[in-house]
């Protein structure tokens, strides 16, 4: 499939283990060209403290001086108490990287995902599981897990504890 194709078509994979999301999220991330939206239960260590990703969203990020990368956090306990290289990534890249706690109306979301510009995905139906499905292009679904996002985004503050982890 040629490049042009995949930018319209996409590609769409069934995925089934943390191997599969953790380079999935790496493909979505390279995809990016504006923004990422991560939400997170936990900032999964296996996925997003794993160097693939950290050294492709420190290129993505580099690249780009209007990058921007959002991270919706669920379940903040673990990031807090035992911290994140994601999170020193965030606190030296602090004008591109910010993120936020969910507040309790609204951790009840069972889903993650990682969404890059409009466009690609991957998507888990329960965080709790490595079970999903990531695609390339598929913008109307992209819109709709942005929407979802978006309102918890601008609902929620930066948390103090992790504005401190920022600083």
């Amino acid at each position: 499939m040629s490049d042009e194709q995949v930018k319209t078509k996409g590609v769409r994979q069934v995925l089934s283990g943390v191997d599969e999301v953790r380079a999935a999220v790496v493909e979505i991330t390279r995809h990016a060209n504006r923004s990422l939206s991560i939400m997170t239960h936990d900032l999964e260590p296996a996925i997003y403290d794993h160097d693939d990703f950290l050294e492709t969203l420190k290129r993505f990020i580099l690249a780009r001086t209007f990058a921007r990368v959002r991270v919706l956090i669920m379940d903040p306990g673990r990031v807090i108490k035992t911290g994140s290289r994601f999170v020193t990534i965030g606190r030296r890249l602090n004008s591109y990287i910010e993120f936020r706690n969910a507040k309790p109306e609204y951790r009840n979301h069972p889903e993650a995902y990682c969404i890059a510009d409009e466009h690609a995905l991957v998507y888990r139906a329960r965080a709790t599981s490595w079970d999903g499905v990531s695609d390339t292009y598929e913008p109307a679904i992209c819109r709709h897990y942005l929407t979802t996002f978006d309102e918890i985004w601008h609902a929620c503050e930066v948390e103090p504890e992790l504005r401190a982890m920022q600083l």
